[in-house]
């Protein structure tokens, strides 16, 4: 039998945090082995179990963001989920940037939280599509993620159909339905945009093409 996925869940507000780890862990893949609501309790169960996901509030005792290095210090595999209120491109691109897997606001259901959960302990990341486009639109990309317009020239035309959907926010599977394709597939060309564009996640490569496609106009408009 299948090891279950080993989950843990950090959020001050009891009632919440309850409600969180009771509907997770109804689910027969789904193990929850830890809870509690600070900086210090989350690094506490890295420490002493390591999970493979932990869904963490960002605004509680410690600060849920100054959480993340340690964590990944004492446990490189874990997977951290930022699951919050705060819809701020800063705590966005803070919380990746500092290596969280995920960011997801607290409105998500329970099979909406399970598929998050699954797909970052698959070892893919996921930015709520709301929160993405947002990022994708507000922010000035850190530089080492910025892409030239060469670089983009590099990917085939299909990977450039599937990051343009990507980068609209829709995830593997839908991409998949809108080209055609099998699931397998899209992640095959993911991996392969993400190694052309030299970036690490799905939201580097959304932020490389805006990059690449502004200065693209840039350039288009100074000879025009």
């Amino acid at each position: 039998m299948m090891a279950g996925i080993k989950i843990a869940v950090v959020d001050d507000h009891p009632l919440f945090r309850e409600g969180v780890t009771r509907s997770l862990g109804e689910i027969d893949d789904f193990e929850m082995v830890g809870e509690g609501g600070s900086r210090d309790d989350a690094l506490r169960i890295v420490r002493e179990l390591c999970p493979d996901v932990m869904l963490m509030d960002i605004s509680m005792p410690g600060n849920g963001l100054e959480a993340i290095t340690e964590a990944l210090d004492f446990c490189p595999d874990l997977k951290i989920v930022m699951l919050t209120v705060s819809e701020a491109s800063e705590d966005i691109a803070t919380a990746l940037k500092l290596g969280a897997k995920g960011y997801v606001l607290k409105g998500v259901g329970s099979r909406g939280l399970a598929d998050v959960v699954r797909t970052v302990a698959s070892g893919e990341s996921y930015v709520s599509p709301s929160l993405s486009a947002r990022l994708i639109a507000g922010l000035s990309a850190p530089t080492e993620v910025q892409a030239k317009p060469d670089l983009l020239s590099e990917l085939t035309d299909r990977e450039q159909e599937v990051l343009s959907l990507v980068a609209s926010g829709l995830s593997n599977k839908r991409v998949a339905r809108e080209l055609d394709l099998h699931e397998k597939t899209v992640k095959h060309h993911m991996t392969r945009i993400l190694s052309k564009l030299k970036v690490t996640n799905r939201t580097e490569a959304a932020l490389a093409l805006r990059d690449a496609t502004d200065q693209r106009s840039t350039a288009e408009r100074s000879q025009s």
